[in-house]
């Protein structure tokens, strides 16, 4: 545990690194603001830091930095927050795909990081279906989700249908199934296939197969926004070794959507810090993340990816405005 005297050390030393971009020496750390500490002491209280794993000194500089653990004690116990509002543009209510790209956007833009926004998880209901006959066997299919999303796709028909048959299909469908989850819908028409004619059965499988996919699909989309920002990042732009990493991660999502999956499990705003764990394997990214809600449920993570060297305090309450108004405009929207 850390006495008063290390902890002011260590967040006055993380708050100048974060600042500055430097390491901080003894000399810096003895005449700051509030440090009545000779520059002997300071070293000898930054050795007991660095003996800690919380400073490290990188190379043959003289000065210190944070590791991975020195900011998630800074984090943890001694942020302080400014409590000017944060100035930031409301999200129209619109259809979810929309106030999602927009959201992402919005967090790029006021961090000047990256933003990333999960979309939300969809129950996998359809609301309506509907049957365009497009040519010989090929039938457009038409999904509605409760949420107001629209998924289309072609599929090919052993059968040739009249157009006819295939509003009779949709009809059965929207009559006898609106409002199930599709898993239930594809138990109840392989029971009933035997009293629907052989070839419409054949269509309303296909087409449900096809809502299946739709959904899970649309339920693994990450929207990334503002990746070049990290090109004026310093931290970066001297090693593009890292930063050519730190694109990989964009490029594969997979890694993405499981560090947003395991965000959304937590309650309020989440900071994961770069090469602490192997949720961001990367030691110079940090994660700010937290949950949006619709209608009082939550459906979705958002967050903003930086630097380990970020603003903490600004990064938090960007993201947590944010989820703020992704969910007042999604709740809107589907109200």
């Amino acid at each position: 545990m850390l006495d008063e005297r290390a902890k002011l050390l260590l967040k006055t030393l993380v708050e100048r690194y974060i600042a500055d971009g430097q390491p901080v020496g003894s000399r810096t750390l003895s005449r700051a603001n509030g440090i009545e500490l000779s520059p002997a002491t300071v070293r000898n209280v930054m050795a007991d830091l660095e003996e800690l794993g919380l400073i490290v000194s990188p190379h043959t500089s003289a000065g210190r930095i944070p590791t991975a653990r020195g900011y998630r004690m800074f984090v943890d116990t001694m942020l302080t927050f400014d409590r000017q509002e944060l100035q930031a543009p409301s999200l129209v209510a619109e259809q979810p795909q929309k106030v999602i790209t927009s959201a992402a956007q919005l967090l790029s833009n006021l961090s000047n990081f990256v933003g990333v926004v999960m979309a939300p998880k969809r129950s996998s209901v359809f609301h309506h279906i509907e049957f365009l006959r497009l040519s010989d066997k090929r039938v457009l299919v038409i999904i509605v989700t409760p949420e107001g999303d629209v998924q289309n796709r072609v599929i090919f028909t052993d059968a040739d249908f009249s157009q006819t048959q295939l509003v009779e299909a949709s009809n059965y469908l929207n009559a006898h199934f609106s409002g199930m989850a599709i898993d239930q819908v594809r138990e109840r028409l392989q029971a009933e296939v035997e009293s629907l004619r052989s070839e419409i059965a054949s269509l309303m499988q296909a087409a449900v197969n096809f809502s299946s996919e739709a959904l899970v699909q649309s339920e693994d989309e990450v929207v990334i926004s503002g990746e070049r920002n990290l090109l004026s990042v310093s931290d970066f732009s001297s090693d593009m070794g890292q930063l050519r990493r730190a694109f990989d991660v964009f490029e594969q999502k997979a890694q993405l959507m499981r560090l947003l999956d395991i965000s959304s499990q937590a309650e309020g705003v989440r900071i994961y810090i770069g090469g602490e764990s192997q949720i961001v394997p990367f030691e110079d990214l940090s994660v700010v993340s937290a949950n949006y809600e619709v209608d009082g449920q939550v459906v979705g993570t958002l967050g903003v990816i930086g630097p380990t060297r970020m603003p903490y305090e600004r990064m938090i309450q960007i993201v947590d405005i944010t989820s703020k108004l992704i969910s007042n405009a999604l709740s809107h929207k589907s109200g």
